[in-house]
């Protein structure tokens, strides 16, 4: 969609008003060719981690208290897969077998069928021959049985899954001072090797080559000073990695998900520093590797530049390129609305955001919000609407972000924001909010 630009605009209206233009240059570079998809902890991500940070200083934001640059440059290790992936059925390879998670090494032995598990029963993979299976049930018989093996039957959502990893299997990934315990795979196989596992109690090997691999991701670090030291400070976040390169050498662009966030950002900052300086100091955070398992935020939340308790709330910015079909035309949706105060207090002063309608998809669990909530933080995700069409597809292009949406959706943010960082209100979870797990 095309973005409109007036043809006159005063210097009063650039300083207060999100300029179109500006939003669709970062927007094209961000999801541009020559970024290839920021893939999580790549050399790309790492070029939009340092153009989010030139932003930031140029619109001159300082350090962020304890740092001596812009960026968290952050170690991480990967499983990278060695070799073709194979699953044995009595020593036969199914040859319709699609690995969607898996980790590497030898796995397998004896084998429990979902629905027909009796009680102390022991096995090393668990088969879900009913695809209607709800992921509770199969996370609880896992735990059960102690499987480290799952094998679901193939359908659209294991294709969606394949396609949304690029065409590769998931490995793990790991901070270097972890130990990747606990960590369990998945197959998806087609209807004549699902007959062949429910026909007998054969036995499953599943093989995964692999190397390690040491990366970095990076995180973009910028800071408002506020005016009373004893304020504390807002925290507001975006994540700027998408899904990279897929297997076939597809670029998946990720301009909805999740450059109009970091967009959003880089204008809000820009509004915040060009402003009278807030009451509470403010951190601009974007992150790297939310795609690959959240990273960036965690490793932030181990390495705060200022104590976690000081920090007032956390707003994440995601997806807004696109309206939530089941709200307003000009409304936001916000992750986790009835786990805290917050929502309610940005709605009353003019925040354009509603209670998320889509709770069964558990977003408020799945963005980089999840990390800083988990350790206390009031932390909520603002949101357009993520499901749509071109999500975690190489279709997830420019030019088909809902433009005007976008920039309205930006300038509505600016004025409960500067209230929130000017306010002497502090968030707090409602009972039982805070997420514990």
């Amino acid at each position: 969609m095309a973005l409109a630009l007036a043809s006159t605009t005063t210097v009063a209206q650039a300083r207060s008003e999100v300029d179109p233009v500006r939003v669709r240059a970062q927007l094209d570079f961000l999801a541009g060719p020559d970024l290839h998809g920021r893939g999580s902890a790549t050399p790309d991500e790492a070029v939009a981690a340092a153009y989010v940070a030139s932003q930031l200083q140029g619109y001159g934001l300082k350090t962020a208290p304890g740092m001596t640059g812009y960026l968290q440059r952050i170690p991480v290790l990967r499983q990278a897969q060695a070799g073709p992936v194979e699953l044995l059925i009595d020593g036969v390879p199914a040859p319709d077998a699609t690995p969607l998670r898996v980790v590497g090494g030898v796995w397998g032995g004896k084998v429990a069928i979902l629905g027909r598990i009796a009680p102390d029963t022991k096995a090393a993979v668990l088969v879900v021959p009913d695809v209607g299976a709800k992921n509770a049930d199969i996370a609880k018989a896992r735990t059960q049985v102690g499987a480290a093996v799952t094998i679901v039957i193939a359908d659209k959502d294991t294709v969606r899954a394949t396609e949304a990893s690029g065409g590769r299997p998931a490995l793990p990934r790991y901070f270097p001072n972890e130990t990747p315990t606990g960590r369990t795979s998945t197959v998806a196989v087609g209807p004549d090797t699902m007959r062949r596992l429910l026909a007998g109690a054969p036995t499953v090997t599943l093989s995964v080559p692999f190397t390690l691999a040491h990366d970095s991701t990076t995180n973009a670090v910028a800071y408002l000073p506020g005016s009373d030291p004893a304020a504390g400070v807002l925290l507001l976040t975006a994540h700027l990695d998408h899904l990279g390169i897929g297997a076939d050498g597809t670029i998946w662009p990720g301009a909805n998900d999740e450059a109009s966030g970091t967009v959003a950002l880089m204008e809000i900052a820009r509004s915040m520093a060009m402003g009278k300086r807030p009451r509470r100091g403010i951190l601009f955070v974007a992150y790297g590797s939310e795609e690959r398992g959240g990273f960036g935020a965690r490793w932030f939340g181990d390495h705060p530049p200022v104590p976690l308790k000081d920090i007032a709330a956390n707003i994440e910015f995601e997806m807004i390129g696109a309206s939530v079909p089941k709200l307003a035309a000009d409304r936001l949706m916000m992750t986790g609305y009835e786990r805290s105060d917050l929502g309610p207090e940005l709605r009353a002063h003019g925040a354009l955001i509603d209670a998320d309608p889509y709770p069964e998809q558990h977003y408020f669990q799945r963005s980089d919000n999840y990390a800083l909530a988990l350790r206390g933080v009031v932390a909520h995700t603002v949101s357009g609407y993520g499901e749509v069409a071109t999500y975690h597809t190489p279709q997830d292009t420019p030019d088909r972000i809902d433009a005007p949406y976008m920039v309205r959706a930006i300038e509505s943010l600016l004025k409960p924001i500067r209230w929130l960082a000017d306010s002497r209100f502090t968030p707090r979870w409602n009972k039982d909010g805070q997420p514990k797990e």
